[in-house]
């Protein structure tokens, strides 16, 4: 059974393991937003006319702790709100908005609680808690070998990869792959 949606900035789970959505995400430090972003093998293989947006959210303790160190700390919590697209609505003549709520994800740094690397993802969907995502999920793998800093794709949030190139953050396999912005 879930518990009510926590105004925290730090993780809290239900008593079943559950991570539960902070209620007040959306006022914390915005990083980025991306329109239609995919990894898979077969991105961009077909055409998406509605491509989702993905903006990521941060608690403002953890923003604060990467700008003085570019490391995330322990308990850090990164919410991954997808949109749907939408191109018709009001005055717009072109372009695209963000419009419904498609879903919600949840990276967590608690390596107390996590083995491994010490991060975590949760699926949330649309409700205000869900499970983790089994570590079988490739989740798992593409984090530590693409992510620019600590597990976390921070080469999408331009303030903070100036500031874990300024910090000397970036991870040896970012820097290493090609076709990297660096």
């Amino acid at each position: 059974m879930a518990q009510s949606t926590s105004s925290s900035n730090v993780p809290q789970f239900t008593s079943d393991g559950q991570l539960v959505l902070p209620a007040n995400y959306r006022e914390w430090v915005f990083l980025s937003s991306g329109l239609g972003m995919t990894y898979g093998p077969t991105a961009g293989t077909v055409p998406n006319p509605t491509p989702i947006f993905d903006n990521v959210f941060v608690a403002p303790a953890a923003y604060q702790s990467f700008l003085k160190t570019g490391k995330w700390p322990e308990k850090t919590v990164l919410v991954l709100e997808n949109r749907s697209s939408a191109t018709k609505g009001s005055i717009n003549k072109a372009g695209q908005y963000q419009n419904d709520l498609v879903g919600v994800q949840v990276e967590v740094k608690d390596s107390s609680r996590f083995e491994g690397n010490g991060w975590a993802f949760f699926a949330l969907g649309k409700g205000n808690s869900g499970p983790m995502i089994p570590r079988t999920a490739t989740c798992y793998s593409c984090h530590p070998a693409n992510g620019a800093v600590d597990n976390t794709f921070v080469q999408f949030y331009p303030t903070l990869l100036a500031i874990a190139k300024e910090k000397g953050t970036l991870n040896p396999t970012y820097l290493a792959a090609p076709n990297q912005a660096h």
